[in-house]
């Protein structure tokens, strides 16, 4: 089942407007050059008194401008497959280069990898994860080792007084991976209250890891630049603030509530998705040094000084928690919700959104692209707040087609 937005409907009939005057506009320079040659002494892209151009310039072709491919939306197409099922409060999706996947587990700290045969399989148990509510084993991000080796799998956790990120070394090949023994990268991320820990991390385009951050539940520090409650952080492989940060520190945004949705799309702009408080949910451009608005604001509220997302949704339709581009289209993960949201083009900065699934699936955790243009989605009705069908938790792929 799916809820189209008219706003979709409005964009695709734009771009294709777009495109026919595009074309138009070929046609008729074409047919100029064919029926009046004489009188073309400089090129078709000279506006009227232009300096006539010298007989060895004209003589020279002029290359016409090409129109600009238009955006690849993408929609879900066929039915859901089950990649796996059985497992606990699955967090994060991390599909590996060298092949292999691996799904971290909440409430068990288990890192379980995912074989061909839809099978799991036990990496490593991470120690310190504290559970509870929202915290425990949260965000999976992968750095690629030198020749010969297979790098470090980065995870994300809840410990007794504080949020940590650690990195554990990768090992093995697809069907028999291992994780060594972790080390810190950063300690000490403000953890608060049980709930809004954020949790997700990304390596992004440059190559540094980004983590969202939550408030903790404490609400002013999202405000306080000097603090990593309710931010967007960004740093070195090894924990250091990285170069060009906004502010000098780990901090790259601030102002957040609950971000749990990191990704890039084809132009290199970074996007987060927010869980709000009551009223909104957000989807947010993610600019360095900006100011989000929590807690002073919840959604567009059109603030002087305070980004406005670019899409919010009631929290009644989302709670958003993974995102992932695929062409040209985010794909947000929603946990209340209950299900999946596709927003499109990302190019444009204001892409419209579409329903997908909507109450088929239950609680989506996670999202990520699979290969051969599928979807990869995580369900996430073991967790205490949803209603586990049979075989839940399960890892899902859809295929992908072009929207039209």
């Amino acid at each position: 089942m799916r809820i189209a937005s008219g706003r979709l409907a409005v964009g695709r009939l734009v771009v294709g407007r777009l495109a026919v005057a595009a074309t138009a506009a070929v046609i008729a320079v074409a047919l100029v050059s064919c029926t009046a040659p004489a009188e073309r002494t400089a090129p078709p892209s000279s506006p009227p008194g232009s300096p006539t151009p010298s007989a060895s310039a004209s003589a020279a072709p002029t290359a016409l401008p090409t129109p600009a491919a238009p955006p690849v939306v993408l929609v879900p197409t066929g039915a859901v497959e089950t990649m796996a099922e059985g497992l606990e409060a699955p967090w994060s999706i991390l599909r590996l280069p060298g092949g292999g996947t691996l799904v971290s587990e909440r409430d068990t700290a288990r890192i379980v990898e995912v074989t061909a045969d839809g099978s799991l399989r036990v990496t490593g148990t991470v120690p310190d994860v504290a559970t509870g509510a929202e915290g425990g084993l949260l965000g999976l991000a992968h750095l690629p080792g030198e020749a010969g080796t297979s790098g470090y799998v980065y995870a994300y956790l809840t410990a007794a007084s504080e949020n940590r990120i650690v990195r554990m070394p990768l090992s093995g090949a697809p069907g028999s991976l291992a994780l060594g023994a972790p080390e810190t990268v950063l300690g000490g991320i403000p953890r608060g209250a049980a709930n809004h820990q954020g949790g997700r991390i990304a390596f992004g385009p440059d190559g540094f890891l980004y983590a969202t951050v939550g408030d903790g539940g404490l609400r002013d520090p999202a405000q306080d630049p000097t603090s990593l409650a309710g931010k967007i952080l960004r740093m070195t492989p090894e924990g250091q603030p990285a170069p060009g940060n906004p502010f000098g520190t780990l901090v790259y945004s601030i102002g957040h509530r609950n971000p749990q949705g990191l990704a890039w799309d084809a132009t290199g702009a970074m996007w987060a998705a927010e869980f709000g408080q009551n009223t909104w949910d957000e989807l947010n451009r993610i600019t360095p040094g900006a100011n989000y608005g929590w807690p002073v604001v919840e959604g567009q509220g059109g603030v002087e000084g305070y980004v406005d997302p670019v899409l919010q949704w009631p929290t009644s339709e989302a709670s958003p928690s993974g995102l992932a581009v695929v062409g040209d289209t985010l794909f947000l993960a929603s946990l209340r919700g209950e299900r999946l949201w596709a927003a499109a083009p990302a190019s444009t900065g204001a892409p419209a959104p579409t329903a997908w699934f909507v109450d088929e699936l239950g609680r989506l955790r996670d999202v990520a692209p699979g290969p051969d243009g599928e979807l990869w989605m995580l369900t996430n009705n073991t967790d205490g707040r949803g209603s586990p069908s049979a075989g839940d938790d399960r890892l899902l792929r859809v295929r992908l087609a072009p929207a039209g």
